[in-house]
């Protein structure tokens, strides 16, 4: 694994496997999904291929860990499919977090009379452009190839989501919206300090992680409900 963009060098590779683990036992499936993903991403480098490889890990493990109960039991099917969207939220609700922290990062920059490089802010706009698209692409991904169960159910999810777009959609606008403000002023700005936007994101990614931000979690964490309308 190479050096991540903030000098960190950590081995995220039980990412799969906690997720499936998490899956397999069914305790709180979603928070844990959750955790897990937010320390990933708050860990390794921010950049596009980097969420897409956490996306996609996430999903194989929450694939695995359901076919594993389902050679159980046939029985299974609704528990596994009920897991399986409970990990795919989790996942909604992490790169809901990755989107908030963004926002939070120029708007504290905004307060301090800060502000980003443009070429920053241009970067952070075709990431957070791009996000939907990878969590999309990584969900039909995880259901191809493959004609077991649990591949069939999250073709289902994939399906929904496809149709009814993601919950972190709405974090994902607000930031765009600030971040084409930023880029609209960045000449006219006088700053005292020129900040590094993922630097900046990534410190709020591990406020999250560590629970210093819990009102932050508990504001983006998806609704159940829009889940809930998968057959």
């Amino acid at each position: 694994m190479n050096k991540d963009t903030f000098g960190d060098n950590i081995d995220n590779s039980d990412l799969e496997s906690d997720v499936r683990n998490a899956v397999e036992q069914g305790n709180d499936v979603q928070e844990m999904v959750r955790k897990f993903t937010v320390s990933a991403i708050s860990t390794r480098s921010i950049e596009i291929e980097s969420l897409r490889q956490i996306a996609t890990e996430v999903l194989r493990g929450a694939r695995e860990g359901a076919q594993n109960e389902l050679r159980k039991s046939a029985a299974q099917t609704e528990t596994a499919r009920e897991r399986l969207k409970q990990a795919v939220t989790g996942l909604d609700a992490a790169l809901a977090q990755f989107a908030e922290a963004s926002k939070l990062a120029l708007e504290e920059a905004a307060g301090h009379a800060q502000k980003f490089p443009d070429r920053d802010l241009a970067g952070a706009r075709v990431s957070l452009e791009s996000l939907e698209t990878i969590y999309l692409e990584a969900l039909h991904g995880a259901g191809i190839g493959l004609k077991d169960t649990a591949s069939e159910i999250l073709r289902d999810l994939a399906m929904h989501a496809q149709i009814n777009g993601s919950t972190f959609g709405a974090q994902v606008k607000n930031s765009l919206v600030i971040i084409s403000h930023q880029l609209a002023n960045v000449e006219r700005a006088q700053v005292a300090t020129v900040l590094n936007l993922a630097q900046a994101t990534s410190n709020f990614m591990r406020q999250i992680a560590a629970g210093a931000l819990s009102g932050l979690s508990d504001s983006v964490k998806p609704c159940r409900q829009s889940q809930d309308k998968v057959n």
